[in-house]
């Protein structure tokens, strides 16, 4: 009975793969390299994800511990304080007391010293509006690392200096090679770009256009390495103005041709890394200027 059942499923296989022409199975053969490497595909992008996640995760850890840090350093400060006011108190009315200085003269030092606790809650104040400030910064790099996140670290560099966010953009990703002509990628580049300081309306930015020390060949209305850099820096604004709706109130172009290098222009990698378009996001020194005004 059992080889009876054999025999039939062996010849019913036979009969259904027998069905299938050569053409038919290629093209599922076919079918199925291609999910196959969509695949493969998707679980590089899913990997790829999940580090720039796990990154974001440790760069919020550490701005929780820096802050846990300061909080702590800050209320240590304040019970110190407490404790000169309340030290310099107590020293004044024994000093009185013991008649070494006059009514008068104790309520002048005790002046000066309040002056001076002032001043410390001053200083605090301001220490914190900075410290606020560098968050707001880090916040910003964030997010453009993450607009960013696909492109190639020698083509975009986003750093902090001195309170300062530059944003430093080749201009093989730009432009084409000698030229002002924007390359086919550089709408993709700057519309991410756009999109996060369009989210930050308040902030004010340059353009800086920069080249390397090799002498531009005159042609094409241009006659130096200045006027690249200022062709090249107008270009840009004029992109994130008329393409992605930046206010041009926002923004300033300038072209610092070849005399702001990052780095030696003998080589071809320095040359190139000179070659650069640069946003400076503009510290607001209006409302710098208003933390350094006495309150009343």
């Amino acid at each position: 009975m059992k080889m009876k059942f054999y025999t039939m499923a062996s010849l019913a296989a036979f009969v259904l793969f027998s069905c299938v022409s050569p053409k038919q199975l290629r093209q599922a053969e076919a079918r199925y390299g291609e999910l196959n490497g969509a695949y493969a595909e998707l679980q590089g992008k899913y990997r790829t994800l999940e580090e720039e996640l796990n990154k974001s995760k440790n760069q919020i850890s550490n701005l929780q511990t820096q802050k846990q840090s300061a909080d702590a350093l800050l209320n240590t400060t304040n019970t110190q304080l407490d404790y000169v006011k309340q030290t310099n108190n107590l020293v004044l009315n024994q000093l009185k007391d013991l008649s070494v200085v006059t009514g008068a003269q104790a309520e002048s030092i005790r002046r000066s010293l309040e002056n001076i606790g002032a001043k410390d809650l001053y200083i605090q104040d301001l220490q914190g509006s900075i410290a606020r400030k560098d968050s707001l910064n880090m916040a910003l790099v964030m997010n453009l690392k993450g607009v960013l996140g696909n492109i190639d670290d020698k083509d975009v560099n986003i750093k902090v200096d001195k309170g300062v966010v530059y944003v430093d953009i080749s201009d093989k990703l730009l432009f084409k090679s000698g030229s002002y002509e924007v390359t086919e990628r550089a709408k993709e580049v700057l519309g991410k770009v756009a999109k996060v300081l369009n989210a930050q309306p308040d902030i004010e930015f340059l353009v800086e256009g920069h080249t390397d020390s090799i002498p531009l060949v005159k042609g094409g209305g241009m006659i130096d390495n200045w006027d690249l850099s200022v062709k090249r820096a107008t270009t840009v604004v004029r992109i994130l103005q008329d393409s992605y709706g930046m206010n041009p109130k926002r923004m300033t172009a300038a072209g610092r041709g070849e005399f702001v290098p990052i780095t030696d222009n003998n080589t071809a990698e320095g040359r190139a890394a000179n070659r650069r378009t640069r946003i400076v996001i503009i510290p607001q020194l209006d409302q710098f200027f208003k933390l350094l005004e006495r309150k009343k």
